[in-house]
Order: C-alpha cells, then sequence, then structure tokens
C-alpha cells in the first residue's frame, strides 16, 4: 500500500523523563520522513533532558542518565529538528495526548517557532481504537501479522508506525463507521486531510484547554468557564487571560490563547 502524500509525512516517536508535557523533557528522538515518492530517510537522535530521569521510566524505556550525559540537550539540536520537519505533517501513535504537545512544547523553551497550524497531524491510535481498540504492540501484530521486538525504543517503535498507517489506509479505506448516536461515515481515507480531521478533531490547543463547540465557536474546555466562547470571556474577564498566562499552563495553550486575544484586538481597532 502507498500512502497519498503531497507534502512529506514525518512518522515519529519519543522517549522521555516522563508524560508531563510541562515538567518532562524528551530523552530520545527518532523521526522517519516518508517522501512522495516513497523514499525514506531515518533520524534517530539521545537527547540530554537536563533533569533526572526517574528509575522507574528508565525501566520502561531503558534510557538512563549515563546514556544521555554527553548527548546534545534538546535547545542545542532544536534548530536541526525544526530542519528536518520544515515542510512536513506529521503521524505516529498517540501523538495527539503526547508527543506532539511535548515536541511543541521543548521547541518554544528553545525558542524555535514550530508551528503546526498548517500541518496535517495523522494519530494512529485514534484510527486503530475507533476501528481495532488494543495498544502499539497488538496493532502491529494485528495489521502486519508480526512481533514487535524491542518496543519502547523509539525507532523500533517509529518503523512499525510506518507499517501500521500503510495498512489501516489499505484496510479501511472507503469502509463506513458508525458512531454511538448512528451517525455513518467514512472517516479512513488515502488522503492526509481526511486523516488530520479524523486526528486532531476540534482541538484548538494541543492540551485541548480550547476546543471549537458544534456551533465552530472557539470555547474554554475546563474550569469555571467551561463550554463558554473564549472571546466572550476575554471581553468579560480580561483578568482571565492574566491568571492563565501567569499560572502553570502548558506554553502552547498560552500561545494559542494570545493569538485569540490579538485577532479580537485587531477585530476591534
Amino acid at each position: 500500500m502507498t500512502l497519498n502524500l503531497k507534502n512529506p509525512l514525518a512518522f515519529f516517536d519519543l522517549e522521555a523523563t516522563g508524560i508531563d508535557t510541562i515538567k518532562d523533557r524528551i530523552v530520545e528522538i527518532s523521526i522517519v520522513k516518508l517522501m512522495p515518492n516513497g523514499e525514506k530517510e531515518v533520524h534517530t537522535h539521545k537527547i540530554n533532558p537536563t533533569v533526572p530521569i526517574p528509575e522507574i521510566t528508565t525501566k520502561i524505556h531503558g534510557i538512563s542518565d549515563e546514556d544521555v550525559k554527553d548527548a546534545p540537550t534538546f535547545k542545542q539540536m532544536a534548530k536541526t529538528f525544526a530542519n528536518i520537519l520544515k515542510g512536513c505533517d506529521l503521524a505516529g501513535f498517540n501523538i495527539m495526548r503526547f508527543d506532539v504537545p511535548m515536541l511543541v512544547e521543548e521547541f518554544l523553551r528553545a525558542g524555535v517557532d514550530f508551528d503546526i497550524s498548517n500541518r496535517k497531524l495523522v494519530d494512529l491510535q485514534r484510527i486503530y481504537h475507533m476501528m481495532e481498540p488494543r495498544t502499539l504492540s497488538a496493532a502491529y501484530k494485528f495489521y502486519c501479522n508480526l512481533e514487535l521486538e524491542g518496543a519502547h525504543s523509539a525507532e523500533v517503535d517509529t518503523m512499525a508506525c510506518v507499517g501500521i498507517l500503510e495498512e489501516q489506509v489499505r484496510r479501511y479505506e472507503n469502509q463506513e463507521h458508525k458512531d454511538t448516536f448512528g451517525t455513518v461515515t467514512i472517516p479512513v481515507k488515502n488522503d492526509m486531510e481526511a486523516l488530520h480531521n479524523l486526528s486532531f478533531s476540534n482541538r484548538i490547543d494541543l492540551a485541548g484547554r480550547m476546543v471549537y463547540n458544534d456551533k465552530k465557536e472557539a470555547v474554554f474546555a475546563f474550569g469555571k468557564h467551561k463550554d463558554k466562547k473564549i472571546e466572550d470571556v476575554l471581553l468579560k474577564e480580561s483578568s482571565y487571560y492574566d491568571w492563565i498566562m501567569k499560572n502553570d499552563f502548558p506554553l502552547n495553550t498560552k500561545q494559542e490563547l494570545t493569538r485569540i486575544k490579538l485577532k479580537m484586538s485587531m477585530l476591534n481597532k
């Protein structure tokens, strides 16, 4: 199965010190860049997180403080990674909940603008859980009929993702799906726009603190202003913006809220 690509598609996987995108840091990144002509580039790098790797986390991915003590920091590699990913759409397993938010946070901390607004984002887990609920190793066994040897190695996991998405598209392309409300759609197509819409859903920021409602209005998805239009909240309670900016929210959430605020200011001139 050949994926229908207009742009390079970068499959990627991160190993980190933990799963908190604010406090934790990347320790390994692997990128498999699939070109529209079918060629592949593989880039795998250990990263010095500049913070200790918890022992319990090392037991999961096998990377210790000793393994990364001489590795470059993400800040030192940020421009290199941005160049590798330039013009690429992004794909991977569970990337919307962890990998993309973590990667964007690291770029923001490094002072490198990594804009995902014009990229297609394809989450294999979203497709998999919709059509065949399971895990990455089970997905690889199910779709590729192979055992995933060395799971939790970034490169092994990333290479597995390439085979899984190709098989998912081959298997589910143009297949009808009925959701819990009885609505029938054809969600899986050999088209990055369709796969992006399936994966990214209605989020405005990567953490899902702000979303689009059924009317395509930007609303808050948490706290005392949950389900309220962001523009209305900022107009009536401008201090709420300041509260978010001063507190422990992801940098990406603050960035997207600032974009909304600036857009409001321009429209009200």
